[in-house]
């Protein structure tokens, strides 16, 4: 015991000593660097400036022994916590336990944004980043112990083999799902690509269950939505088919994010679109550099983002004019659950006088994270190494002691500020999740979807009326009555010229 204990102590001993010889203090200042023509300035060589060097030499010396003995002070209880719970602790515990452990501790003394991704987790943290995973497509839930479809994914596997919302699936290979974990259970459909995955469904009403075999395909999550769909379960991106207002929900930032979103705005400018409602609620962020490339489609110019840290360059992104959708007026859709690159996106916009943003205070995360590979790419620390500015300079991130006096996060513009109360917004998830659900054309939605009669999404009416407005006031107007061709005179009931279709709306 005291050998490894020994081993420990030189294992550190070396780190500190490599962390001190890579952060030696900087020699005192050369005389080319203080102020020309200072009184009394001694002479490079003089004994008077020889004197103040090894003074300042010995004072940085002595610092830089006190902070090495300090840290081996707290190497050395670190070392001997480790040794007293491997010896003494009533259960046996894997030191990879507990030096995890200790790294989440550490962790946690930062921010709620930095922490440490084990080799068990790390696939799933890669699937979330870049919204990709081999398995057969279809969004599950557990409810009462049983394992429930919620929607298959369009155009997937399960999609294909008639796998329905609302079934449940009461066998994964031949194992019973009773009692399982979402984890568990989304571990075991997914896997290599081209491998197989046997479920046993049974569906509401049925007496006996069906079995389908699912060949696993690379499944890419969908960030981008529609407003509902259509009859063959594809997207409807018009919420107003008169007047060609469009409207894209961004579930978050991927690395397809971008590229999936200049394919829609394309198809609806073919369609001549009068204006756009861009819906970032229930946003939590993404990849900086896809919230980048978003904001980037929508103005020409100006700044997009800025961040800096305390050991990174700042950094600016700034506006490229190739590419970008301008001639129609906008609307941004926020809540308090839209953060992080929703927020870069909102307020670029809003700055720029591109949208005008309605609904409600965003989150306020305005911090950047920077994936490090640990353990050779086994592991992964995901830590905080800047924050980001919005174009106007103002701060996004709300700290743990701020108040709503205070700058942070996106605030709707004034008169469009639309606050759902508890109950209001327990609605609008579950009718958002009715409109994302796909079912066989004949099915009806679920009778208790909206419990007290059809729901009203105010925020997204607001957003409606206020494109609406906008493109009546740029019509132009119609020609003076004078200039018309004149009526005549046994037709004075007539109806004049473009009343027709302002009947019509």
């Amino acid at each position: 015991m005291l050998a490894r204990r020994l081993l420990h102590l030189v294992f550190h001993l070396a780190i500190c000593l490599l962390l001190v010889l890579g952060n030696r203090p900087l020699i005192p200042v050369s005389q080319a660097d203080e102020p020309k023509g200072a009184p009394h300035q001694a002479s490079e060589n003089s004994p008077e400036r020889r004197v103040s060097g090894e003074a300042a030499d010995a004072a940085a010396a002595q610092e830089a022994g006190r902070r090495v003995a300090e840290e081996l002070q707290l190497f050395e209880l670190f070392a001997d916590t480790l040794d007293q719970v491997e010896r003494n602790y009533v259960k046996d515990v894997t030191r990879r336990r507990l030096m995890e452990a200790a790294i989440r501790g550490m962790l946690s003394e930062l921010d709620p944004y930095s922490n440490f991704i084990p080799p068990k987790q790390l696939n799933r943290f890669k699937v979330e980043v870049e919204n990709e995973f081999g398995g057969v497509g279809i969004q599950v839930s557990t409810e009462n112990g049983q394992l429930r479809v919620i929607s298959p994914l369009v155009g997937t596997p399960a999609y294909r083999a008639g796998v329905m919302s609302g079934d449940s699936i009461i066998e994964i290979d031949g194992h019973s799902t009773k009692g399982i974990t979402l984890d568990e259970a989304v571990q075991r459909m997914k896997g290599l690509l081209g491998t197989k995955v046997t479920l046993k469904l049974l569906r509401a009403g049925a007496m006996e269950a069906e079995t389908v075999e699912l060949e696993r395909e690379n499944i890419r999550v969908e960030t981008i939505l529609g407003e509902s769909r259509n009859a063959d379960d594809s997207w409807r991106w018009l919420v107003d088919q008169e007047t060609k207002i469009g409207c894209i929900r961004l579930t978050g930032f991927g690395r397809h994010t971008a590229k999936d979103l200049r394919k829609i705005l394309k198809q609806l400018a073919d369609l001549k679109l009068g204006g756009l409602i861009l819906d970032l609620r229930f946003n939590p962020g993404g990849l900086l550099s896809s919230a980048i490339e978003v904001s980037d489609m929508f103005i020409s110019q100006g700044r997009i983002v800025s961040t800096e840290g305390r050991n990174v360059e700042p950094r600016t992104w700034d506006a490229t004019e190739k590419g970008t959708f301008e001639g129609f007026p906008m609307a941004v859709l926020v809540n308090r659950y839209s953060a992080s690159a929703s927020e870069i996106v909102a307020a670029c916009l809003q700055d720029h006088d591109r949208a005008v943003v309605i609904g409600e205070r965003t989150w306020g995360k305005g911090s950047v994270q920077n994936v490090i590979e640990m353990e050779r790419g086994a592991s992964a620390l995901k830590l905080t190494t800047a924050g980001y500015h919005r174009p106007n300079g103002k701060n996004i991130h709300r700290f743990p002691d701020a108040k709503d006096t205070d700058v942070w996060g996106v605030i709707p513009d004034s008169g469009f500020e639309i606050k759902l109360a508890g109950p209001q917004m327990t609605q609008l998830i579950a009718h958002r999740r009715q409109k994302d659900i796909v079912r066989k054309q004949d099915a009806e939605p679920d009778s208790n979807a909206d419990e007290n009669g059809e729901f009203v999404d105010l925020q997204l009416q607001k957003a409606v009326e206020y494109i609406r407005e906008r493109l009546a006031a740029q019509k132009p107007p119609e020609e003076p009555a004078a200039k018309q061709e004149p009526q005549a005179e046994d037709k004075p009931d007539a109806k004049p010229a473009g009343e027709t279709e302002a009947e019509n709306p």
